[in-house]
Parts: C-alpha cells; sequence; structure tokens
C-alpha cells in the first residue's frame, strides 16, 4: 500500500499497470461474429486496487458537488446510493408525474454504438479538468490513459499487445466512473423535457406539451455525440408513448419520429414496461422461466437426484 502512495503522490503509473488481457464476454447465447461479445479487460491487481482509491477517495466526493456544466443527479450508475432499481423509479416518477398535466408523455429510449470503445481521451480529460481533484490526481488518470495498450486473448491463442488510442478501458477501476463524468454535459435542451441515465443506458421524457422538441432534442444528441466521438444508433433507439387512460379518446398521437421506431412496450434496465404502464407482462415472463426451471429440478429429483445437488 505504502508504494501506491507514492505512485500517487507522483503521478506515476508503472508501464506494467497499462498492460491489459482481453477475455471476449458473449453479449448472447450463440455468439457468431466479433460484434456479438463484450471486451471485458483483465487489468492488474495493483492497479485496479491504486483506481479503487482514487475512485473512492476523490472521484465520488466530486460528483456531489459539479461545475454548472455537469449534471451528475441524471445519472444512477456508478456512483453513490445509484443502482437500477433507483434508475427505474426515477424514470417511472418522472412519467407520472408529467401525465398529471398532460394527455401523454413520450419516452425516448436511445442507443449509443459501442459507447464504452470510442471515448476520446483528450475529450474526458478536459471534463475530468474541470473537477475539483488534486492536481497529481488529475496527472495520475491523465498518465494512465496515455500509452495503455491491450492483448485479447480467446480460444487459447493470444494476439500481440497494440496501443489503446480510445475507450475507457472495461474492466479497470476508473473505467465506469471515467464515463459518467464524460457523459455528465449531455442534457436535455428543452425546459420539461427530462433524462434518465443509467451508464449509457439513457432516456429521455418528453411530456406532450413539449412535443415539438424532439427533433432539436435529437439534433442535439448527435451534436454531442459527434464531439464526444460516439454514434447515436437511430435503428436501435425506440419511442413509447404512455397516454392518461381517462383521456385516451381525446389524444391525436403525434406521428413517430423518422428513423426510430415507436414499439408498445419496452424493456427499461431489465423490466419490460408496457405502453399503459404495466408491468404485468414482465411479471408473466418471470412466472413462466421459474416454472421452466422448477420443472427442470422436479425432473432431475424425480430421476434421483439428491437434495444437496438440487439446491
Amino acid at each position: 500500500m505504502h508504494f501506491q502512495i507514492i505512485y500517487l503522490l507522483t503521478s506515476v503509473v508503472p508501464m506494467q499497470w497499462k498492460q491489459a488481457r482481453i477475455c471476449p464476454v458473449p453479449k448472447t447465447s450463440g455468439p457468431t461474429q466479433p460484434s456479438d461479445f463484450r471486451p471485458i479487460s483483465v487489468t492488474p491487481v495493483l492497479s485496479r486496487i491504486t483506481e479503487k482509491i482514487i475512485v473512492c477517495d476523490f472521484l465520488y466526493p466530486v460528483l456531489n458537488s459539479p461545475l454548472s456544466t455537469m449534471s451528475f443527479t441524471d445519472q444512477y450508475a456508478f456512483r453513490p446510493s445509484g443502482s437500477t432499481t433507483a434508475a427505474l423509479i426515477a424514470l417511472l416518477h418522472k412519467v407520472t408525474e408529467a401525465l398529471e398535466t398532460n394527455h401523454y408523455v413520450i419516452v425516448l429510449a436511445l442507443d449509443f454504438s459501442k459507447t464504452f470503445d470510442t471515448v476520446r481521451h483528450s475529450s474526458l480529460l478536459e471534463k475530468v479538468a474541470q473537477l475539483d481533484l488534486p492536481d497529481n490526481v488529475y496527472n495520475w488518470l491523465a498518465n494512465f490513459f496515455n500509452g495503455h495498450s491491450h492483448c485479447t486473448q480467446f480460444n487459447g491463442y493470444t494476439s500481440q499487445f497494440r496501443n489503446v488510442n480510445a475507450s475507457i478501458i472495461q474492466g479497470s477501476g476508473v473505467g465506469l466512473v471515467m464515463y459518467v463524468i464524460d457523459a455528465a454535459d449531455l442534457q436535455a435542451v428543452t425546459p420539461g423535457n427530462i433524462m434518465v441515465k443509467y451508464a449509457d443506458n439513457t432516456y429521455l421524457v418528453i411530456p406532450a406539451c413539449n412535443i415539438y422538441s424532439r427533433e432539436r432534442e435529437i439534433s442535439n444528441i448527435e451534436a454531442w455525440s459527434c464531439v464526444n466521438n460516439l454514434t447515436l444508433n437511430q435503428s436501435k433507439s425506440a419511442e413509447i408513448m404512455f397516454i392518461d387512460s381517462w383521456k385516451r379518446r381525446l389524444i391525436q398521437p403525434p406521428p413517430p419520429l423518422q428513423g426510430i421506431a415507436r414499439v408498445t412496450s419496452l424493456k427499461v434496465l431489465g423490466v419490460t414496461v408496457t405502453k399503459k404502464l404495466s408491468i404485468a407482462e414482465h411479471v408473466d415472463d418471470v412466472i413462466k422461466a421459474c416454472a421452466r426451471s422448477m420443472y427442470a429440478i422436479s425432473i432431475l429429483r424425480s430421476h434421483g437426484m439428491c437434495a444437496t445437488l438440487l439446491k
């Protein structure tokens, strides 16, 4: 621990700490191409310990006192008290609150392509420089991202090391918090519109009174993406309209956004929500999955598997 403090005070990152091994993790049950894998980096243990010290002792505290140009109140991932539960509650609360004074509310679920892999280090460090961090901590982070390299291990083969020119390095101790900082200046431009974020899962809540602002918001998000070396994938983004059931007959639904599909149900952080603000479909899916598991266990028990193995 003593040498880690010395490295931090002197802003030194040993070269061995900047080398990572990528072990691809499948994103789908039957991966068939490279894009079906998630590039998780296995980084040195001593580096991760030092990064965790920086995150807990320096980065978490400054997230509670950001500058006016950066906001972390709409981000529910990789920060103290943040969770998927908190994000879901916040999103549903914003929608129901808006429905009290609007006939309908539209939620845009935004998808960014290869979010963690394309973050530009220079623009990220510019944002980190705006935070109230000690100089040696900022310099350590700048050193950490400079000269990083990685190799890939898969099916017993190991590639040569290649320099990392972008990315927040998934698997590192500071990587995920760095993305929170990078996305902090992504905000709605129309008063009354609200963003709810969980890492790169971004949801834009637009009440009926601001329906005219959808195109402007999308243009702003695309401009932000371009500046930050990201890409808004409209074909994988979705739009859902929640309607006040008492006023359903009085509503003339607005036309869908060009390039973004309008759906009747949306999976939000693993929970399926319908346009009626119901999660009954999600509960049914969970019950069916449990029933299948219980059936499989009963078959194993009928064939003589012991209670210990069944448990």
